[in-house]
């Protein structure tokens, strides 16, 4: 296992200790949602609020892990394997941190959550575009459209415009930690209008390469 692969794992194992640690503390009826306000506006038991975390993060670290060994295309990996890596690792821990915002939330401390989620946010997008940058063909990570998968240049082109795209939606979610609520809410509209808008990129970009 790499280097970063095991500190992802160690991430999902710490969250674990966390739950553990803190069952006895949080109420019976944990806060498990909130708005753009950074208020608290759905909740849970607190099996679920405690324990769904971890257990997410463990089967993400898992199918992450895997699915390159799985993929047609798996060579292509050894191109961006480090931020393949760190995508994973950078992943595990941002549920890591909306955990801990959601135990230190519920254990008492007043916060406004939005606020606090947006530097996390913020840097897993940014990250997000570095990856698709650096992606190369493969039927798993990136923009894979029936055109990205049959033309290289149309792969790259695409992931040369989404990742572009990702990077500023990341940007904009670090603007919440200033304008609480807006800064998420438009790195969430970039990031699905700039998605769509690159499956249509890509169709286009392959009709001129076949034209």
């Amino acid at each position: 296992m790499r280097m970063m692969q095991l500190i992802g794992l160690a991430l999902v194992a710490l969250s674990f200790l966390t739950a553990a640690y803190f069952y006895p503390q949080v109420p019976d009826r944990m806060a498990s949602h909130w708005n753009l306000q950074g208020q608290a506006d759905g909740y849970t038991n607190k099996d679920f609020g405690v324990f769904a975390i971890p257990v997410v993060s463990l089967a993400l670290f898992v199918l992450l892990v895997l699915l390159p060994k799985l993929d047609p295309l798996k060579k292509n990996y050894a191109a961006f394997q480090k931020e393949y890596d760190t995508f994973v690792t950078m992943l595990v821990g941002f549920f890591y941190y909306l955990y801990l915002l959601s135990i230190a939330y519920n254990v008492g401390y007043a916060f406004d959550f939005s606020q606090a989620l947006s530097p996390g946010f913020g840097g897993l997008f940014f990250y997000i575009g570095v990856v698709l940058e650096k992606a190369r063909q493969n039927w798993f990570v990136g923009i894979r459209t029936p055109w990205t998968l049959s033309n290289e240049k149309v792969w790259d082109r695409t992931h040369e415009l989404a990742g572009k795209v990702f990077k500023t939606a990341g940007v904009l979610a670090f603007l919440g930690v200033f304008v609480p609520g807006i800064g998420m809410l438009l790195a969430v509209v970039v990031a699905v209008a700039g998605a769509l808008g690159t499956v249509v990129y890509s169709y286009l970009e392959f009709k001129k390469e076949t034209e």
